[in-house]
């Protein structure tokens, strides 16, 4: 392990053409969690070029040349004699022991808690993270984000080797319960879809355990590569399942519906706001802080909109709403309503505005 050891304190780590995320590492200890491939080791290579080269140690924690238990021996010796200021264990897992250095930063999937460490969540790319990566800040832009989703990866690949990547990623991520879990998510985004309801459908086709697959839902949950919403004031209801990247849907699934996954996009775009959020029937997102409403109509017609706000008229008096926005794919304008102001906002600048 002294020979490895050497080897990784020595090798050059390389980042290319590294693009700025919403989120950043600083002098401080950090633990990074996201789903494989949301940028997490970029991140970390990132911040550790901006350093002395002889102050860090890189380990990848799934590097399997490693012998757990001899490194947790040899290295408090090892980061000491170098005087490493910075550690780093990425993919890291709870068999490797901490060290007393002046910075410590961990990436994994799943979340420790870890009181000493600050919390960074990595999402893939939002809509503003992948202008970054467009030659043009045009129509074509949004289209390429409704083709690509937020992988940064996905930019590399030619149409042909995408959704197979993805496949092969997910494959070697998720263990066999999971990846089939996410399979019938995909089929069922932006919808409603319960564990039980997993459960049965699944068993149609194979043996399984519904404690095992109650468990495995629920690492999928708490690792971040499907989420779930639930219904104002209504705990015990069926929540509604999206994906942690729209990408997923057209690698797992061959059924297509383009408002299922404008509904995703616009998901994915309210959870990283950190706004408190909820559905209800008839009503894609209630932000009950803002006193708002959002409805996600990638292609909207008017009158059909004007149907659609009396069919839940009860609920906007009712609960005060005062702003009630209408996401579309290009669509840009403003209506009257006798209860409150209803936006009509294009995907894009909808997504910048905050």
């Amino acid at each position: 392990m002294e020979i490895l050891l050497e080897e990784l304190y020595k090798t050059d780590l390389y980042v290319d053409k590294f693009h700025d995320r919403k989120v950043f590492i600083d002098e401080h200890s950090y633990q990074i969690n996201g789903v494989s491939k949301s940028g997490k080791t970029t991140l970390l290579k990132n911040y550790l070029l901006s350093l002395k080269k002889s102050t860090y140690l890189y380990i990848d924690c799934s590097d399997i040349r490693i012998d757990v238990t001899q490194l947790n021996h040899l290295l408090p010796s090892f980061c000491m004699q170098n005087k490493i200021e910075t550690l780093v264990f990425d993919n890291y897992t709870p068999k490797f022991k901490f060290v007393n250095v002046s910075q410590l930063l961990l990436s994994s999937e799943v979340h420790y808690d870890i009181d000493v460490l600050e919390h960074i969540r990595l999402y893939p790319l939002d809509y503003e993270e992948f202008l970054a990566y467009e030659h043009k800040y045009d129509s074509s832009a949004l289209n390429h984000f409704v083709q690509l989703g937020g992988f940064a990866f996905m930019h590399t690949l030619h149409n042909d080797q995408r959704n197979l990547y993805l496949q092969r990623v997910l494959l070697f991520t998720l263990d066999e319960m999971e990846f089939d879990i996410i399979k019938l998510c995909a089929k069922f985004m932006s919808q409603k879809l319960s564990a039980f309801t997993i459960y049965e459908r699944l068993k149609l086709s194979r043996k399984i355990s519904k404690d095992k697959l109650y468990k495995s839902f629920s690492e999928l949950v708490n690792k971040g590569y499907i989420h779930t919403l639930s219904k104002y004031q209504h705990t015990r209801a069926t929540k509604k399942i999206y994906l942690c990247d729209t990408s997923i849907k057209s690698a797992l699934s061959v059924e297509k519906n383009f408002a299922r996954l404008f509904e995703n996009m616009i998901f994915l775009e309210l959870l990283k706001s950190k706004n408190e959020l909820f559905y209800e029937e008839g009503i894609d997102f209630y932000l009950p802080k803002k006193d708002e409403i959002i409805l996600c109509k990638p292609f909207v017609d008017e009158r059909r909109l004007f149907k659609k706000l009396e069919s839940i008229e009860a609920f906007i008096f009712s609960y005060g709403i005062r702003k009630i926005t209408v996401v579309s794919m290009n669509k840009e304008t403003s209506i009257s309503h006798p209860l409150a102001s209803v936006d009509i906002i294009p995907f894009d600048i909808w997504a910048l505005g905050d």
